[in-house]
């Protein structure tokens, strides 16, 4: 099995970097990229983690990446960033605007919940959570402990979904210039999930094909948030494009979304090889990403 999308407690996953490698091999994963939110912080502590595994006798192949919030006026757009050699100046310029809309964003977030009569403050939740990329998730953990809500699905559903009164906007990074910052570091700009950005079918071919012609490289057609139909659907699309398919769970950890396991994507299926070997492998070894490796 493979993996081309996780999280770590880099952003918003429940497993250290660290952690996340020994139990990506230990569910038989041979494979792994570990793309946190905005943030290449904890690709190190992973690329250690991997040789070690390496030393000890295991094939595994680890990928370093990020996935950045793009600009978008619809629905959402991430684009993920994998095979990063060393991030450039642009990126690293590009996940200091994204930290600090984020921290706005937080700041209004606590605001509303504060005037809803749940009394988290910022700091109070950077106070619980190692980490500098604290979204919505971490808000609702933080609501969790305190009793205020039964679990994080029942803070998204009540405060944090879009439309509910403590939803707030956040301005993403500019897709063109993300492209470009993510293939000066080495990386291959992948679109994760396109069915977020709520594109009708009947526009979505054309959605990605500007999208590919803004420097996207792969789409990520395969993902626990589509139906196997749909995720067909986007493959189809992204070969008459051109475009290398990737396929990921959006692993967070095994008690934050009962549906994406690692390893898996879509309907449950276990991940191919072949979106690592004969899709993404090749591109990689165009762009050298042999510091991580």
């Amino acid at each position: 099995m493979i993996d081309l999308h996780t999280h770590s407690t880099a952003s918003d996953g429940t497993k250290t970097p660290s952690e996340l490698i020994r139990y990506a091999v230990s569910k038989g994963i041979s494979v792994l990229a570990l793309t946190d939110h905005d943030t290449t912080a904890g690709l190190e502590e992973a690329s250690r983690e991997a040789g070690l595994v390496r030393e000890e006798g295991t094939d595994f192949t680890f990928i370093p990446g990020i996935e950045l919030n793009i600009q978008w006026p619809t629905g959402e757009f991430h684009l993920l960033g994998l095979g990063i050699k060393s991030p450039s100046a642009k990126l690293k310029e590009i996940e200091k605007f994204l930290e600090e809309e984020r921290l706005s964003r937080n700041i209004k977030m606590a605001e509303k919940l504060r005037a809803q009569g749940a009394q988290i403050t910022v700091e109070e939740v950077m106070q619980n959570f190692n980490t500098a990329m604290i979204g919505r998730p971490h808000f609702a953990d933080c609501m969790v402990k305190k009793g205020i809500v039964k679990n994080r699905q029942e803070a998204f559903d009540r405060y944090f979904a879009k439309g509910r009164p403590c939803y707030t906007e956040r301005t993403g990074a500019d897709l063109e210039e993300s492209c470009i910052a993510i293939k000066e570091s080495g990386g291959i700009p992948v679109q994760a999930h396109p069915m977020s950005m709520y594109i009708s079918w009947g526009k979505m071919d054309e959605t990605i094909k500007r999208i590919r012609n803004c420097g996207v490289q792969g789409l990520e057609a395969w993902h626990p948030g589509v139906r196997v139909a749909e995720a067909e659907r986007l493959e189809k699309i992204a070969g008459v494009l051109g475009m290398i398919v990737t396929a990921g769970s959006d692993f967070h950890g095994e008690k934050v979304r009962a549906d994406r396991m690692i390893g898996h994507t879509a309907g449950k299926r276990i991940i191919e090889d072949r979106f690592y070997t004969e899709n993404l492998k090749p591109a990689l070894e165009q762009s050298d990403f042999s510091r991580f490796i």
